[in-house]
């Protein structure tokens, strides 16, 4: 098949799909520089995997229908002989994350673009713990918004708290604090019929009611919003 007609065959399906790619805006409300970070779970690859934001910068990121994967924010970051920060790192030693995942805690914005019935379905999630604050705003209207909008790390327990220098930078889900199949929902646990939220879930869960907490928290986290439109992702809204 010629390029051309290849082409043309790409813009009917697309089309006829009705599917279109979907700008991210990431801003940056915190009062410190953040390094947003973008993970390709499946679909095509987004256009940045990590990049800087100065207080106040806003930065686009596109992804192109039937993309999953996540959003999230490191801090703390510095470049001493390879580049690493303190939450929400991607172990690749440079500020683009190249294909690899956060280490938790990080607050979590997730994604699947132009999935069942032509939908786009997001959410913020703490199951990996927290972080940042954030805000996640569609522009399609009559589409929800979901957030996280407080600094659960002020009111994070000691047991889950992540520290530098006797600050709390992070707060840590209790499955990664404790890491037993009830708190993970793993092995015994594994269904939503058997794992149910915790205390140390309930503590996100109050904090940030629109977020996942734990594992099986979908019916008040998951929003979903016809395809085509974009979406602003405020850090610190």
């Amino acid at each position: 098949m010629g390029i051309l007609n290849l082409l043309v065959l790409v813009l009917v399906m697309s089309f006829i799909h009705g599917s279109q790619s979907t700008i991210l805006t990431i801003t940056n409300h915190c009062p410190f520089t953040i390094w947003p970070a973008i993970l390709t779970g499946s679909g095509p690859a987004a256009s940045s995997t990590g990049f800087e934001l100065a207080p106040q910068a806003s930065t686009d990121v596109t992804a192109q229908p039937s993309w999953s994967g996540r959003v999230w924010a490191r801090t703390k970051c510095s470049n001493s002989g390879q580049f690493s920060c303190k939450t929400g790192d991607c172990g690749s030693n440079q500020i683009s994350c190249n294909g690899k995942g956060g280490a938790p805690p990080a607050t979590l914005i997730e994604y699947t673009l132009a999935g069942s019935e032509n939908k786009d379905f997001y959410d913020v999630s703490l199951v990996d713990g927290f972080n940042l604050p954030v805000k996640v705003v569609p522009s399609g209207n009559g589409c929800p918004s979901t957030s996280c909008p407080v600094d659960i790390n002020a009111a994070c327990p000691n047991d889950l708290a992540l520290m530098d220098g006797g600050a709390k930078i992070g707060c840590k889900s209790a499955c990664l604090a404790f890491g037993t199949p009830q708190l993970c929902c793993s092995g015994a646990f594994a269904t939503p019929d058997v794992c149910k939220p915790s205390n140390y879930s309930q503590i996100f869960k109050s904090k940030c009611p629109q977020a996942y907490s734990y594992a099986y928290d979908d019916k008040s986290s998951t929003f979903t919003c016809p395809n085509g439109g974009n979406y602003q992702i405020t850090f610190c809204p």
